[in-house]
């Protein structure tokens, strides 16, 4: 079996490029299902992809020239190389889509493992987004997040006390960075912090791909007394550019269901593993 008969497309997607109800892949989706594919085998061929999202080659063409005008690759003849390095962040437009189904499970459980009364710093990207959709209606709860997604679906919960670090916006992030969100985290000392990351590995810890927020974050774990790392599975032995901790910093990762093999590299850390 070829790898784009054994890639599964779109979390919730059929693999023939049609939604459970039959309906076609959006445009968002096929993009997203193409840079997983492109992720995997770091080339692809435009008629292996159109008949992978069931759509015409010229349609596949027009997404591989979105894609490269976003500079997620770069299109050869007949298909497209990836362009990936440490630093690559996909922008939040495609990572919404990847694994949503996972990510809104780990924000579901890492959010049961927040006590009432606790303060907690919530993270960026789009796991730490699914941990505030699990918040909301949670009583006495402190949050103080850069993350504006998540602050715009907890602005309005009673039970939360909301506070924002202050800081400059990362462009399509919607997250805060520079002095002034690190200066948050200097006169105050949290229970908790739910950390979002890109990988985690066993020799070189956790990390993040942005320079900037992984400056807020190392700021936030100094601020912290627990870290939770939220990842999905395919994030376990990845490593990205910019470290954050080493493992042993790390009190409990909370993942969707992954192989023994994956797990037991961050268990011999005496790390805590739940799994969604």
């Amino acid at each position: 079996m070829n790898v784009l008969e054994d890639t599964q497309a779109v979390d919730n997607k059929n693999i023939d490029g049609t939604s459970h109800s039959g309906m076609k892949l959006s445009a968002g989706e096929r993009r997203t299902a193409i840079m997983r594919v492109l992720d995997a085998t770091g080339r692809v061929v435009v008629a292996e992809l159109s008949k992978l999202t069931k759509v015409s080659d010229m349609t596949t063409r027009r997404d591989l020239e979105a894609l490269e005008h976003e500079g997620l690759l770069k299109r050869t003849r007949g298909g497209a190389i990836s362009v990936t390095s440490l630093s690559y962040e996909p922008p939040y437009i495609l990572r919404k889509d990847t694994n949503a189904s996972a990510k809104a499970r780990i924000g579901k459980r890492a959010a049961s493992l927040l006590r009432e009364g606790e303060t907690v710093i919530l993270d960026v990207g789009t796991t730490a987004v699914e941990v505030a959709r699990a918040l909301k209606g949670r009583k006495n709860l402190t949050v103080l997040t850069s993350n504006l997604w998540a602050a715009t679906i907890l602005a309005d919960e009673p039970g939360i006390v909301l506070m924002l670090t202050g800081g400059k916006t990362r462009n399509r992030e919607r997250s805060l960075v520079g002095h002034l969100a690190t200066r948050a985290f200097e006169e105050l000392v949290f229970d908790v912090f739910v950390m979002g990351v890109a990988g985690v590995h066993q020799d070189f810890g956790i990390t993040d791909y942005n320079v900037d927020e992984a400056q807020v974050k190392r700021a936030a774990v100094g601020a912290s007394q627990r870290r939770i790392v939220i990842a999905d599975s395919s994030k376990l032995g990845k490593v990205a550019f910019a470290k954050l901790c080493d493992l042993h910093q790390i009190d409990v990762i909370v993942t969707d269901d992954a192989s023994p093999d994956a797990l037991s590299d961050f268990m011999s850390e005496d790390i805590e593993i739940v799994t969604a």
